[in-house]
């Protein structure tokens, strides 16, 4: 095995995008990042790729690789076996490589992940913890049963008043290890994302009741995420009809696949996307390093 590192976005694009597209569902945020950083037009915040880390493993006979790395600080290092097929030489090959480097936490399929943090822990002389246990869940076609409740619009300004209350509770929920909920004295995070189009918030007789977005746009495939509805809106149907139709709509542009994460401990949101006709593909594994 051999070790290669990269510090041109380019060069590990060209090297690993088609390595990454053989499962690109499962592949959502390495293939997401990867595209935005490539096309180099969006370098607010963590999204420079001047501050990546992006390495592959390679097979010395054959040349090809093995296992792919790319971490954007402050989140974790993200990881693909090929053909998820997992080689603890090509693991401890990237550990090797990676020394210098800080390392949050891992997040990829659940076995690598779990895999790569026996490893990589042993070998520091730390531990590890579950932020997130996730499923991977893929649509191609929305059920046409799901009631429509309210209408959803993309957001703007006129929602700074929750917008950032509402975002920050999604993350507070659990969503990427987070545990806090505190809102910035300043709103460009939030405008960021109102900049983009692609937060959505559904209105149900003239009043905002649930957040849904789309992210991670790639070839076939886009992500959803994030979605939150208010304790007070909850058991309504908002967040199912919020999903139904973003996913439509994602969908009606030309995707063929729509790929959101689930928090395997909340058994409702599980239930909720199955019926919108959201499919597993795999389990993955949000770790954090201690």
């Amino acid at each position: 095995m051999y070790y290669k590192q990269y510090t041109n976005v380019k060069e590990f694009y060209d090297a690993t995008y088609f390595v990454l597209m053989r499962h690109e569902a499962q592949n959502t945020i390495p293939l997401g990042n990867l595209i935005l950083g490539n096309k180099g037009n969006d370098k607010t915040g963590w999204r420079d790729p001047v501050n990546w880390f992006m390495a592959t493993v390679c097979d010395t006979d054959s040349g090809g690789i093995q296992l792919a790395a790319i971490m954007t600080p402050p989140y974790n290092i993200a990881l693909y076996a090929t053909g998820n097929i997992i080689c603890e030489e090509s693991i401890n090959c990237l550990i090797n490589g990676i020394a210098g480097h800080p390392v949050p936490g891992v997040t990829a399929e659940k076995s690598l992940a779990k895999y790569f943090a026996d490893l990589y822990t042993s070998r520091k002389g730390m531990s590890f913890e579950v932020s997130m246990d996730q499923r991977i869940y893929e649509l191609t076609e929305v059920n046409p049963e799901i009631p429509r409740i309210g209408t959803i619009r993309l957001s703007s300004e006129k929602d700074m008043p929750f917008l950032p209350f509402w975002c920050e509770a999604f993350h507070a929920s659990g969503t990427y290890g987070s545990t806090t909920m505190e809102i910035p004295n300043e709103p460009d995070d939030y405008l960021y994302r109102i900049s983009k189009n692609n937060l959505y918030v559904l209105e149900y007789n003239g009043v905002s009741v649930s957040l849904a977005g789309l992210n991670r746009e790639m070839q076939t495939v886009i992500g959803v995420g994030p979605v939150y509805t208010p304790p007070y809106y909850r058991g309504k149907g908002y967040a199912s009809s919020a999903v139904a139709q973003i996913s439509q709509l994602a969908l009606d542009r030309g995707f063929k696949k729509c790929v959101l994460y689930t928090d395997l401990a909340n058994p409702t949101s599980n239930s909720i996307y199955q019926k919108i006709g959201y499919r597993p593909i795999c389990d993955s594994l949000m770790l954090k390093f201690i």
